[in-house]
């Protein structure tokens, strides 16, 4: 299987790892594992992505199931379509912020309800692994017709505009998905200045990886800001289901920051909700949210638990530290179109600068996150554990040692074979120091630490 399988979804280089005999074993096997009679499937703009979609559908329709083809979009569309169009479940060939080599599946049931390791998919990695012959799930044979969703999806997003003010604004979309929705999008509201950057899909990122967490990825973005004397820059990542932020100025935003901002948003509307953060998030999210009135809910990291517990508690907002914000307006999915949405709804409201609202929320010093690789994991967490017995300490995704002035979090990625440490204080000399302890601690404890620049 080449380890495709992953806790979110399946990915995996193209051709070496996810080939088209795979695509289409998996959406046989799809549509088995949710006994579904009618899917929905959309892609990206990845060289490989037409191919394996067409695949996909071709396992799909083999094993009886109904399947509609709403073309290439975003990850956030796919999850509309799911929802509006009332499908049994749906799939998205997209590798999300990853190089133009990798793909792989995004896949949900009813109300885009995303399958993981916890639920899904280990039972079809099961189902393709045993090669079961390709039989149909329902009697009748399965059909393909193709469907344009976009102009129901953008008049949707375009509800959510509040009083829009003119602002000017810089979108760099990373030749990824997110291009062809902004310009939609903007031309409902000729009071916002677009500056567009990068808009064109194209799966071989001519300019840069699709990735707004990188900071190589924002330069371009910032500097066109600057040049522009922009009220604010967004960075889409290949797929649109993340976004950053860049200020007026020209500085790159804290997602986690971004968080409490729109946080703050949503409560003056909806008083007392539920919202949910990271346990990677500064501690001044929880403490923005609790002052607002609202109730500020601590998740482990990964979409696939976060939208299950927005479910559980009913939750109006989540934020994610790698850039991914949820919406119970959007069916308990993360959306980055959405997200830029919010914030200039926010600076419509404000009359502010971005910097001005931001400043009041960096009252912490954070390491940002750190990027390990160890060998024996194990052994890092019993030595941080036996250093740190005075602390007050969880784990609920990882280890959390808390203490009053300074706190960490050192989890195993879900993604990628690393470690990495978030660690945040209330003084700059403070979190350079227990960074270096921290770190000290991993080093002795496995000598093959290296710490990714």
């Amino acid at each position: 299987m080449g380890g495709i399988f992953k806790a979110y979804d399946i990915r995996g280089s193209y051709p070496d790892e996810l080939d088209e005999v795979m695509a289409r074993k998996i959406g046989a096997a799809f549509v088995r594992l949710l006994n579904a009679k009618n899917i929905v499937i959309g892609r990206d703009m990845r060289l490989s992505a037409s191919a394996l979609a067409k695949a996909f559908i071709e396992g799909a329709v083999a094993s009886g199931a109904a399947v509609t083809d709403i073309g290439m979009v975003t990850t956030p569309l796919l999850y509309y379509a799911i929802i509006a169009g009332r499908f049994d479940g749906g799939a998205m060939v997209t590798a999300s912020h990853l190089p133009g080599g990798m793909n792989g599946l995004k896949l949900c049931r009813e109300e885009a309800i995303p399958l993981s390791g916890d639920y899904g998919l280990p039972e079809l990695e099961r189902l393709v692994i045993e090669k079961l012959p390709v039989q149909r799930s329902h009697p009748t044979d399965g059909s393909y017709q193709e469907l344009d969703m976009s102009e129901k999806y953008i008049a949707k997003l375009s509800s959510f505009v509040h009083n829009p003010k003119p602002l000017k604004i810089v979108v760099d979309a990373g030749n990824g998905m997110a291009g062809p929705e902004v310009f939609s999008l903007f031309k409902e509201f000729p009071v916002w200045t677009l500056v567009p950057l990068y808009m064109e899909p194209d799966g071989s990122f001519p300019h840069h990886i699709a990735n707004p967490l990188l900071p190589a990825a924002t330069r371009d973005l910032q500097a066109m800001v600057r040049r522009e004397k922009a009220d604010v820059g967004v960075a889409f990542d290949g797929d649109a289901d993340r976004c950053g932020f860049i200020d007026e100025k020209g500085e790159r935003i804290p997602e986690d920051l971004v968080t409490a901002l729109i946080a703050e948003f949503l409560l003056a509307k909806k008083p007392g909700a539920t919202i949910l953060y990271d346990l990677r998030s500064s501690r001044i999210v929880p403490e923005t949210i609790t002052r607002l009135g609202g109730k500020a809910v601590r998740t482990r990291v990964g979409h696939a638990f976060i939208k299950a517990t927005m479910r559980e508690v009913n939750a109006l907002f989540a934020g994610e530290l790698s850039g991914h914000y949820y919406y119970q307006d959007m069916g308990f999915t993360d959306n980055a179109l959405f997200t830029m949405i919010q914030m200039l709804n926010l600076l419509s409201l404000k009359n502010m600068p971005l910097s001005g609202l931001i400043r009041p929320l960096q009252t912490y010093y954070a390491t940002g996150e750190i990027n390990i690789q160890v060998k024996d994991k194990e052994a890092v967490f019993a030595a941080l554990e036996a250093n740190y017995t005075d602390a007050r300490k969880d784990h609920l995704d990882g280890l959390s040692i808390e203490y009053d002035t300074w706190w960490f979090n050192l989890r195993t990625s879900n993604t990628e074979p690393l470690m990495r440490l978030n660690l945040e204080a209330n003084d700059a000399t403070t979190e350079e120091e227990k960074k270096q302890e921290v770190l000290n601690i991993i080093g002795k404890a496995d000598s093959s630490m290296e710490v990714e620049s």
